[in-house]
């Protein structure tokens, strides 16, 4: 696939860019990390080459320099409130968080429980971190925030905290997810630097929105159509063009706030260090795209992608319908249709034809390939199959797993594990086409095309399976569904 993003460039100018930004206050700086620090696969999918650890690769440059505080709000973990995209709850993923950033080397410093009130749970989350061995902080409700200020900075707001030891000079203030508290953090941690006589600085990385690029470009209008569920804005920095005479962007709550963090700041440091929101980030994406067509097309695909999304969400309930009409409006201001995601018509129109299910994926050249329906195989089972032989070269009528050998799947499935359905599955088909490997000559030659499906574009005419989402992400590949279920029942 054509990249429009150089990653290696934006892993170099980012590091760099971060290290100028520590410079700027005494030697500590305080970075709110927004979005996913890995695993970014909305920025790897509107601007390809973005790998999805390159934030995570940029902080190892800087491994030396940085200490990561993990924040999460105490009544994230009384709810139980779990991460769409993994499954699992915000504590949980506290847990998964420090062993992946170990992984990598990176140094965890603490974790630090916000909004705390006396909740339970939180109680037993800290209890269970301590005999870990990692260091818990927690971080009280201050009543008025952020409004009240005279509150807020003194000894009753942020004073009552506690403060959060850290050894080195950048520290990353990153959370499960949004809402955990990153910048009231931040901000009780300039206040007790101050108060030990350290002029800490604070900056914001976010990815999105983009903000040197048009407040209408696609990359940007696909970032409003990936937070439409909790209403954010792409928006002029008016901060920014008051002080500097240059068009910025930014999104809604960080320019709603900012004249709130702005009098913070001076209630900290008698001055603030920042004229705008746009001033306070340090992210540099936009200076690394090197095809703005392609990074245009990823996304508008992106923002299509997610009209699919929200649509499927709202016939399971997850989503309220306005979703779907904020889209719809983005899909006009970017002038796309649905039709513009060319496997959606040829998915639908064999479906028709077939009068069954059926999917389309689009290779690397620009080819459709369809798979159908049948007895042995669902739709999108037939579609990975068909795809593997093309990019094979191998001729459609050639079996690379014979159906001798599915017969006996299908029978363990129906018969001993008392499935009603009796086709195989994305990754049932998978490891009978590695078993016939072993012995199949083509069946070999297609498992080597399995990593060409990366990045590749499917769409199917019914809602597919989570075994087969879950299949589907594995192996990179971008899918799209009607929001129809296959049958009528009303358990699925």
């Amino acid at each position: 696939m054509k990249k429009g993003f150089d990653n290696e460039k934006y892993v170099t100018m980012q590091s760099q860019h971060i290290r100028e930004r520590i410079n700027q206050f005494d030697n500590k700086l305080y970075l709110e990390f927004g979005g996913k620090l890995f695993d970014d696969y909305h920025a790897s999918r509107v601007l390809p080459g973005f790998e999805p650890d390159s934030k995570l690769n940029m902080l190892s440059a800087l491994s030396d320099q940085a200490e990561i505080v993990i924040v999460i709000s105490a009544g994230d973990i009384e709810k139980n409130k779990i991460r769409g995209d993994l499954g699992i709850t915000y504590d949980e993923d506290v847990l998964r968080l420090i062993d992946s950033f170990r992984d990598q080397g990176l140094y965890v410093g603490s974790v630090t429980i916000t909004q705390y009130s006396g909740q339970y749970s939180a109680d037993i989350f800290r209890d269970k971190l301590t005999k870990a061995g990692i260091r818990v902080y927690t971080h009280y409700v201050i009543e008025g925030y952020p409004s009240n200020i005279p509150l807020i900075v003194s000894e009753e707001g942020f004073g009552k905290n506690d403060y959060i030891e850290t050894e080195r000079p950048l520290v990353i203030i990153t959370a499960p997810g949004p809402g955990s508290g990153k910048m009231a953090t931040c901000l009780s941690q300039l206040y007790h630097e101050h108060k030990r006589g350290i002029r800490a600085g604070y900056a914001k990385f976010e990815t999105f929105p983009i903000w040197n690029l048009p407040l209408r470009h696609p990359v940007n209008i696909a970032y409003e159509a990936a937070t439409a569920d909790i209403n954010d804005l792409n928006m002029i920095d008016p901060f920014h063009l008051e002080a500097y005479g240059c068009t910025t962007v930014n999104y809604n709550r960080d320019v709603e706030i900012f004249p709130v963090l702005n009098a913070i700041f001076e209630r900290i440091f008698e001055k603030s260090p920042y004229k705008s929101p746009t001033d306070m980030g340090v992210n540099m994406a936009g200076n690394c795209i090197i095809d703005d067509e392609v990074c245009k097309e990823a996304s508008c695909q992106e923002i299509i992608r997610r009209y699919y999304q929200a649509k499927a969400d709202v016939l399971t309930g997850r989503e309220d319908p306005s979703v779907i009409y904020k889209i719809e409006l983005l899909m006009k201001q970017a002038n796309i249709t649905k039709e513009d995601r060319k496997v959606t018509v040829y998915a639908k129109e064999r479906a028709q034809n077939t009068g069954a299910p059926a999917a389309a994926m689009e290779l690397p050249d620009g080819r459709i390939i369809t798979g159908k329906t049948s007895h042995l195989l669902g739709a999108s089972a037939a579609l990975l199959l068909n795809a593997l032989k093309e990019l094979a070269e191998i001729p459609h009528d050639i079996h690379v797993i014979s159906p001798e050998a599915i017969e006996p799947i299908q029978k363990l499935k129906t018969v001993y594990l008392g499935s009603r359905n009796p086709r195989l599955h994305t990754d049932e088909i998978l490891i009978a086409l590695s078993m016939s490997a072993v012995s199949n000559p083509d069946a070999k030659a297609a498992m080597k095309q399995l990593s060409k499906l990366k990045d590749l574009q499917l769409h199917s005419s019914v809602m597919l399976s989570q075994v087969d989402l879950r299949t589907m992400k594995r192996l990179g590949i971008q899918v799209t569904c009607e929001p129809c279920y296959e049958t009528t029942k009303l358990y699925h």
